[in-house]
């Protein structure tokens, strides 16, 4: 029996705490001196409220709700007038509440980040809620039952829902919005999917399925997949864009397979370039999509596109790359942030795929290898390294390496810090809402369209100090419980909400 290792005591484990912050502080300093910026977010304030008494805190409530409800007053009107073109299905002589109203009500809905259709029930028609939204949003006479909303989106045509998506994008983008962050004069979009919530109940068709477990008599799990497309800026700004749910019938039934992110990547694309005719698009996209056909598509629809390129894909590819590379040096160092980072890259490698290699592409592969020194638990500074791969749509040079790569490529993650905040952050991706398949899908878009208005609030000049200080979740909540409670006063209201607003992204 080996002999357990000494475990250390309270006053060694406060020396290697100080040691650590010793020698991260030594490490700021050292690469303050070489001119290297910090690019990790500043972390949010630890104190107590910076309201000395209760007029500095309602007037900064009212500010806040009077900004937030003025960007979404600045694009409801071009969006509840799109809306109302969408066919009503209900009866003419049981409509209770207007069309848009109850869009309106879903999309407040996650726009103040409810978990539930429970939950929104209980709390937006408490009376001081609803008072408070009728001051901001003239529109809305009365607010719905949840399950009113519910039986609507489970019989509408969400094709114009997400349309009316894709118009205020459009409207952003033809704004100049985003003209400060594009790559190469290209609108960087991110695809990639995700599982939206899994169970053992088969209660819609278009459910996936797979068994899970190791044993011989393992269990079939029902799934929703989707497929989501966004737009991803170097600076943290991610605007959900599309969304393509995979269903079960859309497979191939010869070759009993069911629908797939490959399968899906066709269909998306195909609205991406049907919605998005003459945007000059980058596409960003991970190892899976790293094959022949999924590039000859981006081609042909006159997308640019840096893909991941791993090492255990496109054999040919890498072996031309390396035999290539020491024959064509080349080459760039720089310094990014704290990282000490080397590109090396070949132009021009033909690559053939399809029968007896039909179709040939050209193709350019850059690799990154990186290093940087950080302080680890024993408070010794040590040598972290990192490697990257892309394939490329354009030849690669030393004038745009970096913004292809790093502003580019790198931020890819977005989407999937997007997932993340989407599922764990407030908006309960993972949350059905209905179990009814044209429903779920209804909540699912207007749960997006949120997440495009609360982004936009977080990065405008406007909000931006309320959201460096509570954080995205923090400043939500204190939207919310601002027209949750008596904090409003409306004659000063109706002054603020008349003040023109001007959408300026930081």
């Amino acid at each position: 029996m080996s002999k357990p290792c000494r475990r250390a005591t309270r006053a060694e484990i406060r020396e290697q705490r100080r040691q650590k912050k010793r020698q991260e502080k030594i490490l700021r300093a050292q690469r303050c001196a070489s001119g290297a910026r910090p690019r990790s977010p500043e972390p949010l304030p630890n104190g107590c409220s910076a309201f000395a008494t209760i007029a500095e805190e309602k007037e900064a409530r009212e500010d806040a709700v009077s900004k937030q409800a003025r960007l979404l007053r600045q694009e409801l009107p071009a969006l509840l007038s799109q809306l109302e073109r969408i066919p009503d299905p209900r009866e003419p002589r049981k409509r209770r509440h207007k069309l848009t109203v109850l869009l309106l009500y879903g999309l407040l809905m996650f726009v103040f980040q409810f978990g539930s259709r429970r939950e929104t029930n209980r709390e937006m028609t408490r009376p001081q809620f609803l008072a408070n939204l009728q001051l901001l949003f003239p529109e809305i006479e009365a607010l719905p039952h949840a399950d009113t909303l519910y039986r609507l989106l489970r019989d509408i045509d969400l094709a114009h829902l997400e349309q009316a998506h894709i118009d205020l994008v459009c409207r952003l983008i033809r704004g100049k919005s985003f003209r400060r962050y594009l790559i190469n004069h290209c609108h960087p979009i991110a695809i990639d999917g995700s599982q939206k919530l899994a169970g053992d109940t088969l209660w819609a068709e278009e459910l996936l399925q797979r068994s899970v477990g190791k044993d011989e008599t393992r269990p079939t799990q029902y799934f929703v997949y989707v497929l989501e497309a966004s737009l991803v800026f170097h600076n943290g700004l991610v605007i959900p864009l599309l969304s393509e749910f995979l269903e079960h019938a859309l497979g191939d039934s010869e070759a009993q397979k069911q629908d797939c992110e490959l399968r899906g990547f066709v269909r998306l694309s195909d609205r991406l370039k049907r919605l998005f005719p003459r945007l000059p698009i980058l596409l960003m996209l991970d190892g899976l999509y790293a094959n022949g056909p999924v590039m000859q598509r981006c081609l042909r629809a006159g997308w640019q596109f840096m893909i991941v390129l791993r090492d255990k894909d496109l054999p040919s590819v890498w072996e031309e790359f390396r035999a290539l590379q020491p024959r064509q040096p080349q080459t760039l160092q720089q310094d990014w942030g704290r990282r000490q980072q080397r590109f090396s890259w070949v132009n021009d490698i033909e690559y053939a795929f399809g029968a007896n290699g039909r179709f040939r592409l050209k193709l350019h592969v850059v690799v990154c290898e990186e290093s940087w020194q950080q302080v680890n638990q024993q408070a010794a500074t040590v040598t972290e390294t990192a490697r990257h791969a892309w394939l490329s749509s354009q030849p690669l040079s030393r004038e745009n390496v970096h913004a292809r790569c790093n502003l580019g490529a790198r931020h890819r993650w977005g989407i999937e810090a997007g997932f993340l905040v989407e599922k764990h952050q407030g908006y309960h991706y993972e949350h059905a809402f209905a179990l009814d398949w044209n429903a779920m899908r209804g909540y699912h878009l207007l749960m997006r369209l949120a997440h495009v208005f609360n982004t936009l609030a977080r990065f405008t000049r406007q909000l931006r100090d309320l959201f460096r200080q509570l954080g995205v979740r923090g400043a939500i909540a204190f939207i919310r419980t601002s027209c949750a409670a008596p904090w409003l006063d409306s004659a000063r209201m109706r002054i603020l909400l008349t003040k023109p607003f001007l959408l300026q992204l930081e």
